[in-house]
């Protein structure tokens, strides 16, 4: 090493610790972020290969707080993360007044629609930001949306938008739909007919899966299987058959059973997703490794979803310096904030919906095959804004 490097690197560790030395010197600023979310049965996967997950959404929060912590050593700035998690079957009220009480404003809601519209619909989430990490309904982005809600969980809509915008450019353009019988089935499959009508698709065909659940682990099961598949997909001609299936209950069932040999895609085949174990680009392998070190398994959507909304709160408060939740709630709201998320480009809120703008893996079982928006499908504004509800298209009146 040359006098000169050597000169360098010491000013550069002198430098360091004149700032560590600064941040100790007085309290630092807390920023407080609860974490809401219903206990309930945890889903049984359809294969031994995937494990099943209880802590599905915190730990994704809880990495995010690491993230926020190494950045806010140098600003002064530490993270706290208040937890809240009520019984199965019980309301959200009583703990959405209970975080109030502790003077939590920021809160990242892991739970379903109904108790997501629950908890913001109380006088007490009035002066709060409440994050929507789980909930892909697109009423709440239209009809049922509210002031005091932002989501980072894409809609259906962007999922179903992402996957027929590729299937556009495969010109695979006839589809037979396959839906379950699960409400959160239709609701997806309602996203996919506006999806293929808005880029040309057409559905040739539509059936409904109506086959009581085979345990294929076991020979009868597979052999149910085998035979019924090929003759329920027979129909129409078509170039791939679509699933909405996020029930879990069959989708996995139909790859390679199929009367035709199609391609499988939706919930099940190829698969449009905020976040996936096979997404390697934009960096996005070290925070899967940050992830699984922590949580001993690998990241799903929800703990993205997640990581997202308490990352939002860290990156307004590097950009404000401040611990004031009114302040980074505006900031976050504002057209000012960008969040850099492993998908190369920053997101950022719509002000219409709420919604946050973010592109859409599409995800096979092994590999990336491809992320939305596809090339050629333009805005005006941004690309991202092909996904989902358009400004001109919401139905949102409530964000006023």
């Amino acid at each position: 090493m040359t006098a000169l490097r050597r000169l360098a690197v010491a000013c550069a560790l002198l430098l360091a610790g004149s700032a560590w030395g600064g941040a100790g010197a007085a309290d630092p600023l807390t920023i407080r972020i609860g974490y809401l979310t219903r206990a309930e049965e945890p889903r049984i996967p359809l294969t031994f290969l995937e494990p099943v997950v209880e802590d599905e959404g915190v730990q994704g929060a809880r990495l995010a707080v690491v993230d926020n912590d190494t950045t806010g050593r140098f600003l002064n700035q530490r993270f706290e993360l208040v937890e809240a998690t009520v019984p199965e079957g019980e309301g959200v009220e009583g703990a959405v007044r209970g975080l109030a009480a502790q003077g939590i404003r920021l809160l990242v809601a892991d739970l379903r629609a109904d108790a997501l519209l629950a908890a913001a619909a109380l006088p007490d989430a009035r002066a709060m930001l409440i994050l929507n990490a789980r909930a892909p309904d697109d009423e709440l982005r239209n009809e049922l949306c509210r002031a005091n809600l932002l989501h980072t969980a894409p809609s259906r809509r962007m999922l179903a938008d992402a996957l027929a915008q590729y299937l556009a450019l495969r010109r695979w353009s006839n589809w037979m739909l396959v839906v379950g019988r699960a409400p959160e089935d239709a609701a997806f499959a309602e996203a996919l007919r506006r999806a293929a009508k808005r880029y040309g698709a057409r559905i040739v065909e539509e059936k409904i899966w109506s086959f009581e659940d085979a345990n294929r682990r076991v020979d009868t099961g597979h052999v149910t299987l085998q035979s019924e598949i090929p003759v329920f997909t027979q129909g129409r001609d078509h170039d791939v058959v679509v699933v909405a299936d996020e029930a879990d209950a069959f989708g996995e069932y139909l790859a390679y059973r199929t009367w035709l040999p199609r391609p499988v895609v939706g919930t099940h085949g190829l698969v449009p997703t905020a976040w996936s174990r096979v997404h390697e680009q934009w960096g996005a392998t070290q925070l899967h490794s940050r992830f699984e070190r922590q949580a001993g398994r690998w990241m799903r959507p929800r703990d993205y979803a997640a990581w997202i909304a308490v990352r939002a709160v860290g990156e307004a408060a590097t950009r404000t310096n401040s611990a004031d939740p009114a302040v980074l709630a505006a900031y976050i709201r504002g057209p000012d904030f960008t969040l850099p998320a492993f998908k190369g480009q920053g997101l950022s809120f719509r002000p219409w919906d709420g919604q946050l703008r973010q592109p859409v893996l599409l995800a096979g079982p092994r590999t990336l095959v491809s992320v939305s928006p596809q090339p050629g499908f333009l805005h005006q504004f941004s690309e991202l804004d092909t996904l989902g509800d358009d400004q001109p298209e919401t139905k949102c009146s409530g964000r006023g």
